[in-house]
């Protein structure tokens, strides 16, 4: 149990890498926008988003648990400069507009940062207000699941990703008022000195290099805090160790669950959570049904039925993983009072209460394991399979309880449901992005096969 909460060295590396990769772009974006010609400074951001497009694909192949948002973004931001750099060059060949020379790669001296910055700045704050809603977080958020079920790491990524991306919101935003404020009052236009260069070019270069080296600080000494406080775990140690599967029992009779009221976090030893009680490893990869059937019968000294909630491994590199069961006692809570494992039989609708407004009292992975099946269970009773919502009425909100989980047929393993709850009906102009997404699956597929 020790193990889950440590952190991936390679996790945290990997975090570092991808923002250097979204820097590094910008950096050579303007450096060889400097060297080469005035007319390749769209080319060469076209080439860096390839390069960026690549990377973030590999990831995606590889099924990398890592966090793309920055370099995501910065493609995003690349694309975005180059087109809206050709856009104006188009301008003022067709002789649309009067555009200033600066900004016109046809004549010298173009200079790029003045679209650059706030093209960038404009393209970090939509993913920044959007963060939530981002596809690319809604697919990590799928295949990985929140940052509350992939513990210590999930809550340093979800943490750092927030930091990166408005740290570089900030730093584009600062660069873009100082080189406006510079072109607009203290630029001369009779002749490009060295002072003109420094602060249209290479000081959007000298700040990410320094920002770059700030980061390398700051996860280094992340790094160093967390190995002397034993929460780092290195790829070597995952390789030696012991292939475990970790099993969590919610024993459930009527719309009553056994819980330990006094169960203690891990995470904050003096702090009291409530927990299921019925949690045990085993140091082998899967397990039969039989055997699991055999343990929790054991934990409880009671017959029932078992079901399979959902399971997923700790992370892309462990050999770990943790696996959710039901198990559905017959009869009242009245006929169960006398259990294995000690622990107390709680009305649902109380966990429900403290789950929506006093989360901190249920343990972390409980409130990750319940915003699943509230989830998929309150989706399905919304939404049929298509996204569409099965009552006309757009303020019907269903609720469930324990009975439904029983009752229902649902795969708590499957994500379509959680996929449907991110994307469906109430979402503006849901079915024109429907289309647009199956037009574009479709492409995806056709390509891979190609």
């Amino acid at each position: 149990m020790e193990n889950l909460g440590k952190i991936n060295s390679i996790q945290l590396y990997k975090l570092w890498k991808n923002l250097t990769y979204g820097m590094v772009t910008v950096i050579a974006m303007m450096t060889f926008s400097k060297l080469l010609p005035y007319f390749l400074s769209p080319v060469v951001a076209l080439v860096c988003a390839a390069f960026l497009y690549t990377f973030i694909d590999q990831s995606r192949v590889k099924r990398e648990s890592s966090c793309m948002i920055v370099p995501m973004a910065m493609l995003y931001s690349l694309v975005s400069y180059a087109f809206v750099t050709i856009l104006i060059n188009v301008f003022y060949a067709w002789g649309w507009k009067v555009i200033p020379e600066e900004f016109v790669f046809f004549t010298g001296p173009f200079i790029p940062s003045l679209i650059m910055n706030p093209v960038c700045f404009l393209t970090f704050l939509i993913f920044v207000l959007r963060q939530r809603k981002l596809k690319i977080c809604i697919e990590c958020k799928t295949l990985n699941g929140n940052s509350i079920e992939r513990g210590a790491m999930g809550a340093i990524l979800n943490h750092e990703a927030h930091f990166q991306i408005k740290n570089l919101l900030k730093m584009f935003g600062a660069l873009s008022v100082l080189v406006w404020v510079y072109y607009l009052i203290f630029y001369i236009r009779i002749g490009f000195n060295a002072r003109d260069w420094y602060m249209f070019t290479w000081m959007t270069v000298i700040g990410f290099v320094i920002d770059e080296l700030y980061f390398i600080s700051r996860y280094y000494n992340l790094y160093l805090d967390l190995k002397e406080n034993n929460e780092i775990i290195t790829p070597e140690e995952l390789q030696d160790m012991t292939a475990k599967t970790y099993l969590r029992f919610y024993v459930i009779c009527q719309n009553h669950i056994y819980v330990d009221a006094h169960a203690i976090d891990p995470k904050t030893p003096y702090k009291e959570v409530i927990d299921t009680p019925f949690f045990t490893k085993r140091s082998m990869s899967g397990l039969a049904i039989s055997e699991i059937k055999r343990i929790i019968r054991q934990m409880t000294g009671h017959e029932g039925e078992l079901r399979f909630f959902f399971g997923r491994k700790t992370s892309e590199m462990s050999n770990h993983s943790i696996l959710r069961y039901f198990y559905f006692l017959d009869g009242t809570p009245e006929d169960y009072k006398e259990m294995n494992t000690d622990g107390e039989w709680m009305d649902y609708e109380k966990i429900k209460y403290l789950y929506s407004n006093n989360p901190g009292r249920l343990a972390d992975i409980s409130v990750a394991d319940t915003s699943r099946l509230a989830t998929i269970i309150l989706t399905e009773k919304t939404f049929d399979e298509r996204g569409y919502r099965k009552s006309k009425i757009k303020l019907y909100n269903p609720s469930f309880n324990l009975l439904d989980v029983r009752k229902s047929n649902l795969d708590f393993q499957d994500d379509k449901w959680i996929r449907i709850s991110m994307f469906n009906s109430d979402t503006p102009f849901y079915g024109l992005k429907r289309w647009w997404r199956k037009l574009a699956d479709k492409k995806k597929k056709s390509n891979s096969w190609g």
